[in-house]
């Protein structure tokens, strides 16, 4: 008979990704995996495991494979509709939650671009209730799930499909945008490697330099900020000064780039 501790010592995935897709397979806590690691396990649950190990073995994302992750404290459902949330992204929610707890006025509103999970979104509206929170999306798919998240985390998002500014109806605007949108060239190494070959390949790269998303956002965003508004993107390792230099072109001012969790220029913004 096989056990949680056989499948732990003869697999060869890593050890996190074996306990997490184990608790998965058997629906079962990480500290009931601990104390039962010797039960035996019935034929069910063996072809189960093997499954979940399998798929993690072609390269899936463990995310995919349980079918969530969690980001800022909070559990999202993902699924290959939606890009994978990622601790990089952090510093983007937390900057825009500053950025709404800053203001003064009673009707403070964001709007985040390409929400897809809706992890940005949600999280943002979960930390500031009083605040009005929208979000975009050009891919249906990825709007059910973002909306399945708002209901199930209980955030107030208002959600329009459509392609960044497009999806938006009327002249409302906003006093923070935040986007974390494709902003991967094409021919970037990483776009087969990893987990992102699982990912939708629409929300990892523009197709051209990797900085076209971003332009149209930057340009646009005129007519939908605030006076005193700010935005911030979300970008790659080595396009800060690139994103820094759109934005002063466009009119903003008080540009700046901030740091994610592993000291590298992650997100990009300024003031209107």
């Amino acid at each position: 008979m096989h056990c949680v501790r056989d499948f732990l010592m003869q697999s060869d995935l890593a050890r996190v990704d074996a306990q997490v897709l184990l608790q998965h397979a058997l629906g079962v806590s990480r500290s009931w995996l601990i104390a039962h690691d010797t039960d035996p396990l019935s034929i069910d649950q063996v072809r189960c495991i093997e499954a979940c190990f399998q798929r993690r073995k072609a390269g899936e994302p463990v995310a995919y494979i349980v079918g969530e992750r969690e980001f800022m404290g909070h559990v999202f459902k993902v699924s290959p509709n939606v890009l994978i949330p990622r601790p990089d992204t952090e510093i983007l929610v937390e900057t825009a939650i500053s950025a709404l707890q800053c203001l003064q006025n009673e009707n403070k509103s964001l709007l985040d671009l390409g929400t897809g999970s809706g992890a940005i979104a949600v999280s943002v509206a979960l930390a500031c209730p009083e605040a009005k929170v929208v979000a975009t999306d050009a891919s249906p798919a990825a709007l059910r799930v973002a909306q399945e998240n708002a209901a199930r985390l209980g955030a107030r998002v208002e959600f329009y499909a459509g392609n960044w500014y497009h999806a938006l109806l009327g002249s409302q605007q906003f006093d923070v945008i935040v986007s974390n949108p494709p902003y991967i060239a094409p021919d970037d190494s990483h776009m087969v490697e990893g987990d992102l070959r699982f990912e939708p390949r629409q929300a990892l790269t523009d197709e051209t330099d990797g900085l076209q998303a971003i332009r149209h956002i930057v340009q646009d965003a005129h007519r939908w900020l605030k006076p005193g508004g700010t935005l911030w993107l979300e970008h790659g390792w080595d396009q800060a000064a690139a994103v820094r230099a759109l934005l002063e072109q466009s009119g903003f001012n008080r540009v700046e780039s901030r740091k994610d969790l592993a000291q590298i220029e992650r997100i990009s913004g300024g003031h209107l």
